[in-house]
């Protein structure tokens, strides 16, 4: 099992906040944005609120079940930033909030469940063995709907991350729902090609991260299963995105290299993790097989990323 980050790991982590920062994308803080007067605040501001725990919402004749984390900072006359994170296949959203730490941002935190696929397992939509029928599209809409009736969400400030085939669920969300979703940050994405064009109604801000090493999601893509090599999927986002097609790359510690776009309409940076497994950046070995690195925290590095976009 790794070792949770020690100081000097938490110091390299902040040398990445750095390094994004330098690019005006983020700052290493890891407080996310509340309302502001250009802010939106939602239905939901002023009521009462339940409190952190296990839900359902009604969406295409089922009950879909989530997660949710309301932070202690919370007070329902102050719009606070959401999060979505979505589980990979076989998962839930237990089991990714506990390796993930996304809990401790200061944020309302959704982990969403998907419904169950080929092979027992829950699953996203967009991916061969996922549900037949099902529109995840369609429910992260509906959960959007629900929350903020409920809480008092900043609008402007919703995110999506998430781990593996979740993670390329992001994806699609950035694709067919860009008029909610601020920004995303998928971490060892399942990007399995999409038949249908990718044509966001705005540019998506997107912080990718991927381990080089993935046996599971290989770095350098599987044609067999259709999924992209990661820098190409990274690249067409880059063009959609308006951005210049060099970007800078800078190493951090002895195992990460950041890749940053410039000139883009939305930003897009590449995290790639030098023979990284399918794990969480910074966690401990039960977020997936192969090496986890401790330069970095996949939490805080996302965190800082949100912060720092709003629609």
């Amino acid at each position: 099992m790794n070792p949770r980050p020690t100081t000097s790991r938490r110091r390299t982590a902040r040398r990445i906040g750095a390094l994004l920062a330098s690019a005006a994308l983020v700052t290493a803080a890891t407080t996310l944005p509340t309302a502001t007067a250009a802010g939106a605040p939602s239905a939901g501001c002023g009521q009462p609120a339940a409190p952190s725990g296990d839900y359902t919402v009604s969406s295409g004749g089922l009950a879909r079940t989530y997660r949710l984390h309301v932070p202690d900072s919370y007070q329902p006359s102050k719009a606070k930033s959401l999060i979505l994170v979505y589980h990979g296949r076989g998962k839930t959203g237990a089991q990714t909030e506990a390796f993930s730490d996304l809990s401790k941002l200061d944020a309302i935190v959704a982990y969403p469940n998907g419904v169950i696929g080929d092979e027992n397992k829950q699953a996203w939509q967009g991916a061969p063995y996922s549900a037949d029928g099902v529109d995840d599209v369609t429910f992260t809409a509906d959960l959007l709907d629900q929350l903020e009736s409920s809480y008092c969400i900043d609008t402007r400030a919703v995110y999506a991350t998430g781990k593996s085939n979740g993670a390329g669920f992001t994806a699609i969300l950035a694709c067919r729902l860009a008029d909610r979703i601020a920004a995303i940050a998928p971490v060892a994405g399942a990007f399995y090609l999409d038949r249908g064009r990718c044509a966001p109604s705005r540019p998506v801000p997107v912080l990718d991260i991927h381990g080089t090493g993935d046996t599971t999601i290989p770095y350098g893509g599987d044609g067999q299963r259709d999924l992209p090599d990661v820098q190409t999927w990274v690249r067409d986002w880059s063009v959609r995105n308006h951005c210049k097609q060099d970007p800078k790359t800078s190493q951090v510690g002895s195992d990460v290299l950041t890749f940053t776009y410039k000139g883009c309409k939305a930003d897009v940076v590449h995290v790639a993790v030098t023979d990284g497994g399918h794990s969480w950046p910074g966690s401990d070995s039960t977020s997936g097989p192969g090496y986890v690195t401790q330069t970095f925290e996949a939490d805080e590095l996302i965190g800082a990323f949100f912060k720092a976009h709003t629609l």
